[in-house]
């Protein structure tokens, strides 16, 4: 039976003048685009579209039939303005608060992606640690945030939304000759860690398991302080890769000789209510 979806296969088609140009625009495939277009053909009983070298043209009866199905484009978008504007998707605003690494590298083609379908929703962001980010939601002053996962606190419910692996970060000065990049190798260097961050926790315990001695010349507060330190052959530092980032060409970086990976999840206050735009964002952010 034909559908929207259909309609507006073939309202792009007639925009972009091919098949490629309306995948493009709704970023899908080239073959799905022509499967919707022959299935309305064969529903219709009629040729839509010209095809040949110079793209793809509306008949004259496609160009009659897409002016009435522009219509019905128009009357969804409006059906869908009233719903969303009852939902409060045309007004009101979504707080976040997130970690750095996060809030720079993970939040922002979300935000993008959510301001283009609601462009009238306010969203605030607030860079905290992982505690300060609890509190936050604590205190009500945001509806969402990024945390490290797992929580200890059962007061939050929380969603896995990406993994971000631990790496060691050398000075390009240093070298070991034929050697892996052994635990008996990284034993031998001075480390640069966080100081109080729970990565710190996760590495030192890490490394304890391991049964290996881990030698702390430096506890910085900032991850681009502990990355500009390891430039400049200060010591090593293993960091998860997104808060190193930017990664200066000075630097080589290596993987664990056993991985290890930071969670990053989304958290929102347990049984609190969420606001439509909240719910929605939340809903993007974990893909549901």
């Amino acid at each position: 039976m034909m559908n929207m979806h259909q309609l507006e296969v073939l309202a792009q088609v007639a925009q972009h003048g091919s098949f490629s140009g309306a995948a493009l625009a709704l970023d899908t495939s080239q073959a799905a685009v022509s499967r919707a277009i022959a299935a309305l053909e064969r529903e219709l009983g009629v040729p839509l579209l010209n095809r040949g070298r110079f793209g793809a043209r509306l008949t004259p009866v496609g160009e009659r039939i897409l002016n009435h199905g522009q219509k019905i484009l128009d009357l969804r978008e409006m059906i869908e303005y009233e719903a969303n504007l009852e939902k409060g998707l045309y007004g009101g605003r979504v707080r976040i608060a997130s970690f750095r690494s996060a809030a720079t590298h993970v939040l922002p083609p979300h935000i993008a992606q959510f301001r283009d379908a609601y462009p009238k929703v306010e969203v605030s962001i607030s860079e905290r640690d992982p505690a300060g980010v609890e509190q936050a939601l604590r205190s009500g002053q945001a509806d969402i945030g990024l945390v490290p996962l797992p929580r200890s606190s059962e007061e939050f419910d929380t969603w896995e939304i990406a993994r971000d692996e631990y790496v060691v970060l050398l000075p390009k000065t240093f070298t070991w000759g034929d050697q892996s990049l052994s635990w008996e190798v990284l034993s031998s260097h001075t480390f640069i860690l966080y100081n109080y961050a729970e990565c710190t926790s996760t590495v030192r315990d890490y490394w304890a398991a391991r049964g290996h001695s881990l030698q702390v010349a430096y506890e910085i507060r900032e991850d681009s302080t502990i990355v500009s330190m390891v430039a400049q052959g200060l010591g090593a530092a293993i960091l998860p890769r997104l808060a190193a980032m930017p990664i200066p060409p000075e630097i080589n970086v290596f993987s664990l000789p056993v991985p290890l990976e930071r969670v990053i999840g989304v958290a929102t206050l347990a049984n609190s209510p969420r606001t439509p735009a909240a719910e929605v964002f939340l809903n993007l952010l974990t893909g549901q």
